[in-house]
């Protein structure tokens, strides 16, 4: 080689060093969602991490979650949820985890959307999950993918009987919900032969390559945002499906997944809020005003996605700091969210919240 010739081998290493150079179609699959959050807290101006309030977080959430026993199998227990490990479960969480967003009112309590099943009134996320389980008690199918791409018989009548509310007020974005439902159903009919388990075998047990899977092939998954000149990720119901499926299965058949680490927070409204009120986040004054005020940011706006990545990173923070202090401790991003998705529930009945969440209507969360 003359020394006019480039060294075609140095340059391909500093190209791949750099990431210029095409992805390498062995290397494990990433979702870049804890990179792209990381990149949202260092060019965060709106929304601030406290390391201190951080750190007395995790102390306080460990101790909980021990006092609770905390664990996985806290997700199957609820009533609500189902129970059986086969097909008819791993399509009602697909079915749950497509429709789940967008249940904030600004009706009063009594006056918002709700369920009424089986001698119970459920509001919020589980309405959602009330109404499939009425739906199959009454024998639509609606967490059958074929059925919902057949306009013939999952009609736009039908599924407002499936969402039929307890009050006046319908399910927030029902439209959407439906769109949605459409939209999944063609999908999976057409790329994985109308199989919701067909989808997650291609995954070949790699979270991060079902999360991957789910945003490249549905776009009412492909929960991505630009921020600062870039496309950032956040993926949440993406990854809450994978998460669903991995404490509802145990971690065991279609639940199994290699690096179920890789999965983050799910960021919604709810996790903000109780990170706030933990003094782990801060936020400027317009918005902590916007937000004390109830007034809805726009989807997408910056505001919106230094919320939801700040509190992706906190949560991982929060996860390392329990590790240093419990080395041999089994927890991860997904434990912590279910757990102060819980203990904030918990918080909102006893009216003790100290900031409302914030407010976007949208598809994603």
């Amino acid at each position: 080689m003359s020394d006019d010739e480039p060294d075609l081998e140095l340059l391909s290493l500093l190209r791949k060093s750099l990431g210029l150079g095409p992805p390498d179609p062995s290397a494990p699959p990433e979702t870049k969602v804890l990179q792209d959050a990381e990149f949202i807290y260092n060019n965060s101006i709106d929304v601030a991490l406290d390391m201190r309030g951080t750190k007395n977080a995790a102390i306080a959430i460990w101790d909980q979650m021990q006092q609770r026993e905390y664990s996985a199998k806290t997700w199957s227990d609820h009533e609500l949820h189902p129970k059986s490990k086969d097909e008819s479960a791993v399509n009602f969480i697909f079915t749950m985890d497509l429709l789940n967003f967008c249940f904030w009112s600004e009706k009063g309590r009594e006056e918002s959307f709700a369920i009424e099943w089986k001698g119970k009134r459920w509001t919020g996320y589980w309405s959602l999950v009330a109404a499939l389980q009425r739906a199959l008690d009454e024998n639509i199918p609606i967490t059958t993918p074929t059925f919902w791409s057949n306009e013939e018989e999952c009609t736009e009548d039908l599924l407002r009987t499936v969402f039929r509310s307890a009050t006046s007020e319908e399910i927030p974005l029902f439209s959407d919900r439906l769109a949605c439902l459409r939209e999944a159903g063609q999908i999976l009919d057409e790329e994985f032969d109308g199989s919701v388990v067909a989808l997650i075998e291609d995954a070949e047990h790699s979270a991060a390559g079902l999360v991957n899977l789910l945003a490249e092939h549905f776009p009412c998954f492909r929960d991505e945002h630009m921020f600062e000149g870039r496309k950032v990720r956040i993926l949440k119901r993406a990854q809450i499906f994978v998460a669903d499926l991995w404490a509802a299965l145990e971690g065991e058949g279609w639940g199994e997944f290699g690096d179920i680490e890789k999965i983050t927070m799910f960021a919604d409204y709810r996790i903000p809020q109780i990170l706030y009120s933990l003094g782990c986040l801060t936020y400027s004054p317009p918005l902590e005003s916007r937000i004390r005020h109830l007034i809805p940011l726009e989807s997408g706006h910056s505001w919106e996605v230094q919320l939801r990545g700040c509190s992706i990173w906190t949560i991982e923070l929060i996860r390392r700091e329990i590790i240093r202090l419990h080395p041999t401790a089994t927890v991860n991003a997904i434990l912590i969210d279910f757990f102060l998705y819980d203990f904030m529930k918990e918080v909102e009945r006893d009216g003790e919240e100290s900031i409302p969440h914030h407010r976007v209507r949208s598809v994603w969360y």
